[in-house]
């Protein structure tokens, strides 16, 4: 088990010019920590990784890794739709004395399941770190169905997937055919709970961004047997998760961490600042939550 709680999927902040703002990122997690956050995420879909170079990607694996030095598991995304670069980054991840891999279905390049099974596989074998698949067909435009997560779960480094496929019914089939010593987390917020009522536990968050305590203790009190104040926790937070996917991740929650003054909202191209109404959107969801 990598961890039981919230993972958060921490966001990346930059400078103006665009370099990584590390005094930002350091009060980041030490704030997650503070908080009570299970777990942190470094390098994924919400740190903005697809437009870091290998060298500067490295560099924020290890200052994260020393930072944290051993109080959370840190771990790293390295998933991408080149298994050997891949293969490069995770022996290199292992090298500095990361926790565990979160490593994204191919995309782009169209994998059938064959493919994606070799792909986790060879990934899988190049290190002894545990590895967690991570399923988001709506970026990747490919799906891993029940049938593969069970394959691969036979792999021994191979023991968790972060599902944000957003199909219940998919999670359910791969519950019910998974060894019990393979665990899914959920990667949609708005659905915390349900995976988790399916034997899921935990989850990789977005909105742990914003909520790091509300969204480990949602978890917590779920696990710990309180699901109706897991559930009431659910959809009190729900609104603010919409607004925090009212345009692509991760321009919604920037904004929310800069209106919250954590960090300086600077993206990347070809991501660009939220437009103003979706501003004002955030902005009441936050108001509402309190965080403002």
């Amino acid at each position: 088990m990598i961890f039981k709680g919230s993972g958060v999927a921490i966001v990346t902040p930059f400078n103006e010019d665009g370099s990584i703002d590390y005094k930002s990122f350091e009060s980041l997690i030490e704030w997650h920590i503070e908080q009570g956050t299970d777990a942190i995420v470094v390098c994924g879909t919400t740190g903005e990784a697809v437009t870091m170079e290998e060298e500067e990607k490295k560099e924020l694996i290890k200052f994260s890794i020393d930072k944290i030095n051993k109080r959370v598991p840190v771990i790293v995304g390295v998933g991408g739709n080149d298994t050997l670069k891949v293969v490069r980054l995770s022996k290199y991840v292992q090298s500095v004395g990361g926790d565990a891999l979160l490593v994204v279905t191919p995309y782009y390049n169209r994998a059938t399941q064959e493919g994606v099974i070799a792909h986790f596989t060879e990934i899988a074998r190049s290190t002894s770190l545990p590895n967690m698949l991570y399923n988001v067909p709506g970026r990747t435009s490919c799906n891993i169905l029940p049938q593969t997560v069970a394959k691969l779960a036979e792999v021994d480094n191979i023991v968790s997937i972060k599902e944000a496929s957003g199909d219940i019914s998919q999670i359910a089939e791969i519950a019910r055919i998974i060894p019990k010593d393979f665990h899914i987390y959920s990667g949609n917020d708005d659905q915390i709970v349900p995976v988790l009522s399916l034997g899921g536990i935990g989850v990789v968050s977005v909105v742990a961004n914003v909520l790091p305590k509300e969204t480990s203790q949602l978890v917590h009190y779920y696990l710990d047997g309180n699901t109706n104040k897991a559930l009431e926790m659910q959809l009190r937070i729900n609104g603010l998760v919409n607004s925090l996917f009212i345009e692509n991740n991760p321009m919604p929650v920037k904004k929310a961490l800069e209106l919250m003054q954590r960090i300086k909202g600077y993206l990347r191209l070809p991501l660009v600042e939220v437009k103003p109404e979706s501003t004002e959107v955030i902005k009441r969801e936050l108001l509402k939550m309190g965080l403002l």
